[in-house]
């Protein structure tokens, strides 16, 4: 009777960066994070936009494994839950001084649907806190959270 083992890869270190979705290049951030660990730049880049190819135009959060033979595996995360934000009240930017300037406001129901479509990235499991986690995230940015 045989028996396979596998032999897991050593694990060198973890590179956490955003990079815009579908557009990755060769240039900082990734270039600047990849090189000193001797990773091949372009063989990530074309995976990222590979997979990211749907969502051009967000900033998408990657944790990279690297690995002791110079190889590497990829996460792809949800957006930041302030882009989310941003993107679904339209804005371009969030208040120069949250706190004293509103720009914006975010109902109930928009906190729902960003908490929900970001869930998996969140450290919790229940809506509520998710929706409270979004509020804050918005209150952080000028943005008045509404019921």
């Amino acid at each position: 009777m045989r028996r396979f083992f596998t032999v897991a890869k050593k694990i060198k270190t973890f590179i956490k960066l955003n990079v815009p979705g579908g557009t990755a290049t060769a240039a900082p951030p990734v270039g600047t994070a990849l090189g000193p660990h001797g990773l091949p730049i372009m063989d990530f880049v074309k995976s990222f936009n590979e997979r990211t190819a749907d969502q051009k135009g967000n900033i998408l959060p990657v944790v990279i494994t690297v690995y002791e033979d110079r190889t590497f595996s990829f996460i792809i995360k949800k957006p930041p839950v302030a882009e989310m934000i941003k993107k679904t009240l339209g804005l371009q930017k969030a208040s120069p001084t949250p706190g004293k300037q509103i720009v914006a406001k975010l109902t109930k129901s928009q906190a729902q649907k960003i908490a929900e479509d970001k869930m998996e990235d969140l450290n919790t499991k229940n809506i509520e806190a998710a929706i409270r986690i979004v509020q804050g995230v918005a209150r952080s940015m000028g943005i008045e959270a509404v019921e």
